[in-house]
């Protein structure tokens, strides 16, 4: 076998010294305090045995879409869902794409043109990131939900009215924000955005299935949708299952069919795939009890939190527990594991050096007991 390269080597060598190589790791049996599945959608036996009885309603007995969606691989089941999705979410159209990265990469990569300006949150997820940097758009940060910050930007590239064709600027950022937990005033940024003659792109991600009435995101439940020239939604999380969708108009989704590349050389998802996101989002609508439980307790882990622990204010079911350096919260995670809670350390370079934490994912299926008890560990463990 050839030789590894030494330019890799030392790459990984560095990521060892610095306590922060990641590796795989198997399912375990320990109580879940990690996972995205914010309302047990992916441990639902009902949702596994309705989507095989959906499949063969459909008469679809195919394992795979057999190729990209524009040459075999757009199968009858893609069509039902995506039409669903966009009147759930009160959108002219959807388009599902095989993940949430791809979803992003897809859309920041084609749709900004040369020229154009992208502002975006310094926290925006890697997928966002990496679709800003295969743009031709030129592209700018704006601090974490600083609104003052993103006004200056805006003023400072608002487009001349004398050019014929005047640069499109795009505001990206996310409702909940997934190391941190947190969101944005989207009422003051969708105004900021109008006031700017700016689109704005919200990516859902984490706000799907938790927030609105009926689980549809954080901008249904603001009433904000008509203000919003794009939403991405994954289904990875509270839906428990796979994809993503990009939501907006009918000729947003006829551009991305025709420029988006992550979407056009990809081999589709398959019918089995896109029948449990349908089967889901027929659950999603019955999930109030649910979502209920999730919101208390998200409540009771804030009021069990010992106030002498660093941690950041949140209101969704996502709680980081600031622990500094690679090798102390790596340390404190094992010992909760050891006590069979499922926590997961998130290290530098994750998040900035110094800013290294616990993650909580809170869930419908935790127990106050096992709530209680975990903080407890924790607080004997950090003291």
């Amino acid at each position: 076998m050839k030789s590894f390269p030494k330019s890799l080597h030392q790459k990984l060598l560095q990521r060892e010294q610095n306590n922060a190589l990641r590796q795989l790791a198997l399912h375990n049996q320990l109580v879940d305090f990690s996972s995205n599945d914010y309302l047990g959608f992916a441990k639902s036996e009902v949702i596994f045995q309705q989507t095989h009885e959906f499949l063969i309603s459909r008469d679809q007995k195919t394992n795979g879409a057999t190729g990209s969606r524009l040459l075999s691989g757009n199968h009858s089941i893609y069509t039902e869902t995506e039409e669903y999705i966009a009147q759930f979410h009160q959108a002219e159209a959807a388009l599902i794409f095989n993940s949430g990265y791809d979803a992003n990469v897809g859309f920041f990569s084609s749709v900004p043109q040369r020229n154009d300006i992208i502002l975006y949150d310094e926290l925006s997820h890697a997928s966002i990131r990496d679709g800003i940097q295969m743009s031709l758009a030129k592209s700018f940060k704006f601090k974490h939900n600083d609104l003052v910050d993103l006004e200056n930007l805006l003023t400072k590239f608002q487009p001349a009215t004398r050019n014929p064709q005047p640069a499109t600027i795009f505001i990206i950022t996310e409702s909940v924000f997934s190391m941190d937990g947190d969101s944005p005033d989207l009422e003051k940024l969708a105004a900021l955005s109008e006031k700017h003659n700016a689109y704005l792109v919200i990516d859902e991600a984490h706000a799907l299935g938790v927030f609105g009435i009926n689980g549809e995101g954080l901008v249904q439940e603001l009433n904000l949708y008509d203000k919003v020239f794009a939403r991405i939604i994954t289904f990875g999380k509270a839906l428990g299952c796979h994809g993503a969708a990009i939501l907006g108009s009918e000729q947003l989704k006829n551009y991305l069919v025709n420029f988006a590349r992550s979407f056009i050389y990809t081999t589709g998802l398959s019918p089995h795939s896109v029948a449990t996101i349908f089967v889901a989002y027929q659950h999603l609508s019955k999930s109030q009890q649910e979502r209920e439980k999730l919101f208390q307790n998200i409540a009771y882990f804030e009021s069990c939190l010992p106030t002498s622990i660093s941690h950041l204010p949140s209101k969704s079911a996502i709680h980081s527990v600031i622990i500094s350096g690679n090798e102390r919260v790596k340390s404190i995670a094992e010992q909760l594991q050891q006590n069979g809670f499922d926590v997961k350390p998130i290290l530098s370079p994750t998040v900035p050096e110094g800013q290294e934490r616990l993650r909580f994912c809170l869930h419908s299926y935790n127990s106050q007991k096992e709530i209680f008890t975990v903080l407890d560990l924790l607080s004997t463990f950090v003291f």
